[in-house]
């Protein structure tokens, strides 16, 4: 997620800078059939490149969105470094969203990017990670990580803002990256998956890296605001509700498909409520 001061359209200074690399996929294991399988079905099966698009096609709609949108942006003319035509196109603003009550924002905002470098970098984080997390969500839990993580990341920096009086505009994938990340480190821990463990503790300790490196990173860029802007707290929002919602999925990954979906529902509406919560509160701030 990036940020602008939205009181001018003035150019940002600087170049947007978007996570670091995300692990590779699993060479060797492609498990589509890991969310919700039983413990009698624990083998490894080869992952077809042919089959790579049918095996995760949440990550590859949830990448075609993105760059959907990004292409319509330049058919339309957009300035990147205008905040008004970032906000014409469903970035997050402050003003607009507890002024005017545009809280679709939280998620539209996720699909929106400025410019060139910072969507093909989120994109690849996405692509790896989705590719990774997929075949233990199944199409429909990461579709709706994606959503509810990089809310809950818009969320918490709307908070921040609120608080700071401060009326910023945000774009970028980055806080529902973070989000995918947060769930696969408590997503991995689980024995029972299909997957060798020594494998798992590697691509779970690649993920925690991915994320300590880029929150530091993002850390860091606080002492240059002038050159590189980014959200940190949609970074660190979408992280932590990322693992939030991976503790009560854990329990039920390996009992069946249908317990694991039920599983899935519950905790994703409880989250979405929680949030609906959250941006209450922050309604009644001003």
């Amino acid at each position: 997620m990036t940020v602008w001061r939205s009181s001018s359209d003035s150019e940002p200074q600087g170049e947007i800078v978007p996570p670091l690399g995300p692990p590779e996929p699993v060479p060797d294991y492609h498990p589509t059939d890991v969310a919700g399988s039983t413990y009698a079905d624990r083998r490894p099966a080869r992952r077809s490149r042919h089959g790579e698009l049918f095996a995760a096609p949440a990550t590859y709609v949830l990448v075609a969105i993105n760059v959907a949108v990004f292409l319509w942006m330049l058919y339309e003319g957009v300035s990147f470094n205008s905040t008004s035509d970032l906000v014409r196109f469903g970035a997050t603003s402050t003003s607009q969203m507890q002024d005017h009550g545009q809280w679709y924002r939280l998620v539209t905002a996720i699909f929106v990017h400025g410019g060139w470098v910072h969507l093909l970098t989120n994109m690849w984080c996405l692509w790896n990670l989705g590719l990774l997390g997929e075949p233990l969500l199944g199409p429909f839990g990461l579709a709706a990580v994606y959503v509810l993580t990089g809310a809950a990341g818009n969320l918490l920096s709307m908070a921040w803002n609120v608080l700071q009086n401060h009326d910023e505009v945000g774009v970028g994938a980055s806080g529902a990256v973070f989000g995918i990340a947060g769930i696969l480190i408590v997503l991995l821990s689980n024995r029972k998956l299909p997957i060798p463990w020594e494998e798992l503790r590697r691509l779970r300790r690649s993920v925690i890296q991915f994320a300590i490196l880029n929150l530091v990173i993002g850390g860091a860029t606080l002492f240059a605001r002038d050159f590189i802007r980014i959200d940190n707290f949609a970074h660190i929002g979408g992280f932590l509700s990322g693992l939030a919602l991976g503790g009560p999925l854990v329990p039920r990954m390996t009992s069946g498909r249908e317990r694991y979906l039920i599983r899935q529902k519950i905790t994703f509406a409880f989250a979405a409520l929680a949030l609906s919560l959250f941006g209450y509160w922050i309604a009644s701030l001003r």
